[in-house]
């Protein structure tokens, strides 16, 4: 195949049923394929024109002589991760004269334990900072599915993941390792026809990774196939999900109908109702309902822990070299500093109330169901303008960002549609990840089938 057919052939609503993962890593057993080749086909693919602007650094190839559950297997980590020997710039020229971390951060090492083959960092929202993926400093990744069907218009990546998601779109490593605060894995994830997976925040440690906003922050993966994502989140918290497919019969969903469904696109709605209505010939139990705690003032805690924390973490920097950054970035950090300690205590209290009420709204279902985001991937030049920018990325982040206030674990998984990707998202409270995986691999299989 060659690399314009592989490229194409990356973006089609096609995925492979086990994972892309699982057939390298059988037939780097059989000796089918070599590491080395695996690893030059994701350079070869990180040089293609459509590729530009995924990866802000490459790193060389690894230890031929590694072993380890993802031995050989090529991936990419967000530029937000301390790779030992090089600057973490966080997507952003404030950093760039940064020094180099001394050491790797947590999850960089488990990888590198684990046998990956880390092909580089990639690119990304300044700060993570934005449900986007826009990036004024590095450029910003094309949207890989969008590229497919009409390369004249480019559209967002979704972010902050962007360079995460658009690689494995496009073949630069098997998996992405993202950081999700609002949506960030799986709203690049949705819009790009991918699967992404946000488990529980204390599941995978933080440790190395530049913050966002500490109480929202988590990390997961991104990849073709959610069996890809469980194989790396096993490798990135030390320890595998027991997931099980249930029969569709054993799963029990709830459509909220409060908030999450405002405002889809045709292609969305479209594909949402014929993914649902998949799932219930199925035999898939599926109620709608008011969903009173997605109405609930408390939501706007959100976005006060996030600016809070953000800017605590910024405040210095911020002082002394604002003109650097992306404004849209700054303008939303700066906000923190009219934010009291009071108010942002009041806003950890109105959270922890929320989370409450939502548990108790779940309760006898496994999951929520809803859009991952409520449209497809807008063209860049939509949003040139403040208010389109703002308006769009509030769109965005609106059905994601519940379940990083939940403190809980989602997934993204693309819904069969004949045009750009939609993904649903299936959303479940704290540590009720395997669980949640369990029912994905059932919904996944049905929704491909």
């Amino acid at each position: 195949m060659n690399q314009d057919a592989r490229l194409a052939h990356s973006t089609s609503p096609t995925r492979p049923a086990g994972g892309a993962i699982e057939s390298l890593l059988t037939d780097l057993a059989s000796g089918r394929t070599q590491a080395a080749a695996a690893y030059g086909e994701a350079l070869r693919a990180a040089a293609h024109p459509r590729a530009a602007h995924v990866l802000i650094r490459r790193f060389g190839p690894p230890d031929a002589a590694v072993s380890g559950p993802l031995a050989g297997v090529p991936v990419t980590v967000k530029d937000l991760f301390d790779v030992a020997g090089s600057t973490t710039t966080a997507g952003s020229r404030v950093l760039r004269d940064a020094p180099h971390a001394e050491t790797d951060a947590a999850i960089v090492q488990r990888l590198r334990a684990a046998g990956a083959a880390i092909i580089g960092t990639t690119n990304m929202t300044e700060f993570a900072y934005s449900g986007l993926g826009l990036n004024p400093h590095w450029g910003t990744p094309a949207n890989a599915a969008g590229s497919a069907l009409n390369a004249a218009v480019a559209r967002i990546p979704g972010g902050s993941s962007s360079g995460a998601a658009v690689g494995v779109a496009l073949g630069v490593g098997l998996a992405a390792v993202g950081t999700d605060t609002g949506g960030s894995v799986r709203i690049p994830a949705a819009l790009n026809g991918l699967v992404g997976f946000k488990p529980t925040a204390q599941r995978v440690p933080m440790a190395g990774c530049l913050p966002l906003a500490a109480s929202l922050d988590s990390i997961g993966p991104i990849a073709r196939t959610l069996a890809d994502c469980l194989r790396m989140d096993a490798v990135l918290a030390d320890a595998s999900l027991a997931a099980r497919p249930p029969a569709p019969s054993e799963i029990r969903l709830m459509v909220p109908t409060t908030v999450v469904l405002d405002e889809l696109d045709d292609t969305v709605a479209a594909a949402f109702e014929a993914s649902l209505a998949r799932l219930q010939a199925a035999g898939v139990q599926i109620m709608r309902a008011p969903f009173a705690p997605f109405a609930d003032a408390a939501l706007a805690a959100q976005g006060v822990i996030a600016a809070y924390e953000s800017f605590l973490w910024h405040r210095e920097l911020l002082a002394r070299a604002q003109p650097a950054y992306d404004p849209h970035v700054a303008t939303r950090i700066a906000g923190g500093a009219q934010i009291s300690a009071l108010d942002y205590a009041a806003a950890l209290a109105a959270r922890r109330r929320w989370q409450e009420n939502v548990r108790a709204a779940m309760d006898g279902f496994d999951a929520l169901a809803l859009p991952t985001v409520p449209t497809v991937a807008p063209p860049m030049a939509a949003l040139a303008d403040d208010a389109a920018y703002f308006a769009a990325n509030r769109l965005m982040l609106r059905n994601t960002l519940l379940f990083n206030l939940l403190d809980g674990c989602a997934l993204s998984l693309p819904m069969p549609s004949t045009g750009l990707p939609a993904g649903l998202m299936l959303g479940a409270p704290a540590l009720h990840d395997e669980r949640l995986a369990s029912i994905g691999l059932s919904v996944e299989a049905l929704l491909a089938a």
